[in-house]
């Protein structure tokens, strides 16, 4: 698995976890960062910190965008990748929106149920038209 891609899945974990957990995101990221076993890429800093930044905004656009749902109804990982990669889509720059969707799209295959992933990707595509201008 690429470093990157590893990286997601570890901000997908924290994201999930302190959404589960009632738990401050910043606060068990700092915790599993001190822990370093296994150390905390940068990458997964730099979307969790990215993520609690713009929340409200992200969620904003996930409960907009999910057809049928609301972003309390979301299945917890689901609404966990979707947060990361709306983040990575719409502020990092350095990443292209196609590689973003796809890694979020193999999240869903592999960790969630075999509808997630179709619904991931329709979500993150809605979100991508509405909010990126195209050139």
């Amino acid at each position: 698995m690429a470093a990157r891609s590893k990286a997601r899945k570890r901000a997908v974990d924290v994201l999930y976890e302190a959404d589960v957990r009632g738990r401050n995101r910043r606060e068990l990221l700092g915790e599993r960062v001190a822990d370093g076993n296994p150390p905390v890429p940068e990458h997964t800093i730099r979307l969790v910190e990215g993520f609690d930044e713009n929340a409200r905004r992200i969620d904003e656009l996930i409960d907009t965008h999910a057809s049928g749902w609301s972003i309390d109804r979301l299945p917890d990982v689901d609404r966990a990748i979707l947060r990361m990669a709306v983040y990575e889509l719409l502020w990092a720059d350095d990443v292209p929106d196609a590689v973003v969707i796809d890694e979020a799209v193999e999240l869903a295959k592999t960790l969630s149920t075999d509808d997630s992933p179709g619904y991931v990707n329709g979500v993150l595509g809605a979100i991508l038209a509405a909010e990126v201008p195209t050139a």
